[in-house]
C-alpha cells in the first residue's frame, strides 16, 4: 500500500506518516512535505523519482504527470489498466493525502493580486479529484481532521473500508467545488461582476459551525462562510451566551442590516426577521431607550442591533427587559462588564463588514434565486411630490427614515414614524390596507402628525385614506400605480403630504 503526502497544511503531518508506516504503508511525497517528514526522521520517497522530472516553474508543476496520475487513477479490477502501470514502471497509489494552497486565508489578509494568483492550488485539486473518482481503490485525505479516522482503520483492518473512501470521496469534491467557487467569485469581483444570470452559479463555503437544528427540531441545521474575506454577521465574536440558533441567525442578520442602513446612530429591536422597534437618538443608550418604547410588549426575547459601539450607558438600558440577543461594530470594557451579569444575553461583535457584492440567494424546489442585494435609495432629488402640499423639514427627515426602515420589513409593509422613531410597523400583510391598519393600531396616540412608508404602491385609495384619517400627515411609497390619480386625491382630501420615489422594496 502507498500513500502519496503533498499538503500546505503541515499540521499532525509527521505523527500521521509515522502511523502510516507503522501500518505497513510507503510513503511518496512533493519535496516540501518530504523536508518536513526528513526533519521528523521519516523517510519518503519523492515524487521526482516516480516522475523522473524535478518540481519546476517555481513550484507550479510538481504532480501533473501521468506517473502520478496513472498510479492514482488505474482501476485495480482491470487487467488492462494495471498492465499500463506495468508497461511504463508506474507503480499504484492507494492513498492520496493533500491539503491545498491557502487561497481563502489569502484573500482574507488582502494580499496583492500576484501572490493571490499564485495561491491558487492546481496540482492539489487535480490529485483530489482524481484520488475521489478512484474511490472503489483509492481514499482521499484533505484534512488534518481525518487522519484520525484513516489511522484507526488502518490499524484496526488493516484497509480503508469502502464507505469511508466513499465518505471521503464526497467531501472532497465538496471541498474542491468551494475551493473553486472562492477563485471564481475572487475574479469576478476583480472584474467587478455582480450579475446573478450568468451561464454558470456557484455556491460554496466553509463550515463554522454545526447548529442544534433549523428552524424546527427535526431539521439539520449549519452556518457556512462564503468566499471572501470574512466579515459580516456570519464571523461575529460572540464574547457571552449560548450558541446561535438557525432562528436567531437570522434575526441577527436582519436587525444587524437595518441600523446599517443609517449614519446617525441608531438602534433596533427584531423579532421574525421583522423589525419590531427601531429609532434614532443623540447615541446609541438614546436611540435604543426609543427603538424598545416602540413597541415594549413585542420587543421582549427579541434581537436588538445598534450602529454605534455599546457603552456602559446603553448597556444599562439593554440589561433592563429579557433579550436573546444584542449585535454590535464594537462594546466598551465596562459595558461588556455589565451585559455579562445576564449570563443568558448573547453579545455579538461584528467587527468586519459583509462584502458589497453578496448576492442574495434563495432557493426554490429544484432550483435557486440569486439577485443583487437591495439597496435603498435616500437622494431626494430624484423623488417627486405628487400632492399639493409638500413636505417641511422634520416631515423628509421622517420620511426617508421610514423609507429606509420599509425596505426590511416583510410585503406588505407600512411604517409610521415620528420624531424618527418607528410608532406603527404592520408587516406581512395580505393586503395592503391591512398593514396599514395593523400599523396604525401599533401607534396609537403616536399617530398623530407622523409620517407613513409604503414598500409598494397603492393599489387603491382606502390605504392612504386608512393612514391619513388616523392622523398621519405625509406620506413616501414607490408611485407607478394605474391608480395613482385617485390615491393622491385621497391624499390632497386629507391635506397629506405624498412623496413618490419611484422605486419599490418588495421583501418577500
Amino acid at each position: 500500500m502507498r500513500v502519496l503526502i503533498s499538503v500546505t497544511d503541515k499540521t499532525g503531518v509527521s505523527e500521521f506518516a509515522r502511523g502510516l508506516r507503522e501500518c505497513g504503508v510507503e510513503l511518496i511525497a512533493t519535496d516540501g512535505t518530504s523536508r518536513v517528514l526528513a526533519d521528523a526522521g521519516i523517510e519518503a520517497t519523492p515524487v521526482s523519482d516516480l516522475t523522473g522530472f524535478p518540481e519546476m516553474l517555481d513550484g507550479r508543476v510538481k504532480t501533473l504527470h501521468p506517473a502520478i496520475h496513472a498510479g492514482i487513477l488505474a482501476r485495480r479490477d482491470i487487467p488492462a489498466h494495471m498492465g499500463k502501470l506495468d508497461e511504463f514502471g508506474f507503480v499504484a497509489i492507494d492513498i492520496v493525502v493533500v491539503s491545498l494552497y491557502p487561497f481563502v486565508e489569502t484573500v482574507a489578509r488582502g494580499a496583492d493580486r500576484d501572490t493571490t494568483i499564485e495561491n491558487i492550488d492546481i496540482g492539489g485539486p487535480t490529485m483530489i479529484r482524481a484520488a475521489a473518482k478512484n474511490s472503489e481503490s483509492v481514499a482521499v485525505v484533505i484534512s488534518p481532521a481525518q487522519y484520525g479516522e484513516v489511522l484507526a482503520e488502518l490499524r484496526e483492518h488493516g484497509v480503508i473500508s469502502q464507505p469511508t473512501r466513499d465518505r471521503l470521496a464526497a467531501r472532497a469534491f465538496a471541498h474542491t467545488a468551494a475551493y473553486d467557487t472562492a477563485v471564481a467569485a475572487y475574479l469576478s469581483g476583480e472584474l467587478g461582476e455582480e450579475e446573478s444570470a450568468a451561464p454558470e452559479y456557484t455556491i460554496g463555503g466553509h463550515l463554522i459551525v454545526a447548529l442544534r437544528y433549523g428552524e424546527n427540531p427535526h431539521q439539520h441545521g449549519a452556518l457556512y462562510a462564503v468566499p471572501g474575506a470574512p466579515g459580516g454577521v456570519a464571523h461575529a465574536r460572540q464574547l457571552q451566551g449560548s450558541a446561535l440558533s438557525f432562528t436567531n441567525w437570522l434575526d441577527v442578520d436582519a436587525a444587524r442590516r437595518l441600523v446599517c442602513d443609517f449614519e446617525e446612530p441608531a438602534a433596533c429591536v427584531i423579532k421574525h426577521t421583522n423589525p419590531c422597534g427601531f429609532a434614532v437618538g443623540a447615541d446609541a443608550a438614546d436611540a435604543y431607550r426609543r427603538a424598545y418604547e416602540c413597541d415594549p410588549r413585542s420587543a421582549f426575547g427579541g434581537i436588538v442591533a445598534l450602529n454605534r459601539p455599546l457603552d456602559e450607558a446603553a448597556a444599562e438600558e439593554v440589561a433592563k427587559t429579557f433579550l436573546e440577543a444584542v449585535v454590535v461594530s464594537a462594546i466598551t470594557p465596562a459595558a461588556a462588564a455589565r451585559l455579562a451579569q445576564k449570563e443568558r444575553l448573547r453579545v455579538l461583535v461584528v467587527e468586519r463588514p459583509s462584502c458589497a457584492a453578496q448576492l442574495d440567494v434563495r432557493s426554490v424546489d429544484g432550483g435557486l434565486l440569486v439577485q443583487s442585494i437591495d439597496r435603498v435609495r435616500t437622494d431626494r432629488s430624484a423623488m417627486s411630490v405628487s400632492t399639493q402640499r409638500q413636505p417641511d423639514e422634520a416631515q423628509w427627515r421622517d420620511l426617508l427614515v421610514a423609507w429606509r426602515i420599509g425596505r426590511h420589513v416583510k410585503s406588505n409593509a407600512i411604517v409610521i414614524v415620528r420624531d424618527g422613531m418607528a410608532v406603527g410597523i404592520g408587516a406581512g400583510q395580505m393586503s395592503r390596507v391591512e398593514a396599514a391598519e395593523l400599523a396604525v393600531q401599533r401607534a396609537g396616540d403616536r399617530v398623530s402628525g407622523a409620517v407613513g412608508a409604503s414598500d409598494a404602491f397603492f393599489p387603491m385609495p382606502d390605504g392612504v385614506e386608512t393612514l391619513g384619517r388616523a392622523g398621519v400627515a405625509a406620506v413616501i411609497q414607490p408611485g407607478g400605480s394605474k391608480k395613482d390619480p385617485g390615491v393622491t386625491a385621497a391624499a390632497d382630501a386629507l391635506g397629506m403630504v405624498m412623496v413618490h420615489t419611484g422605486e419599490r422594496h418588495f421583501r418577500h
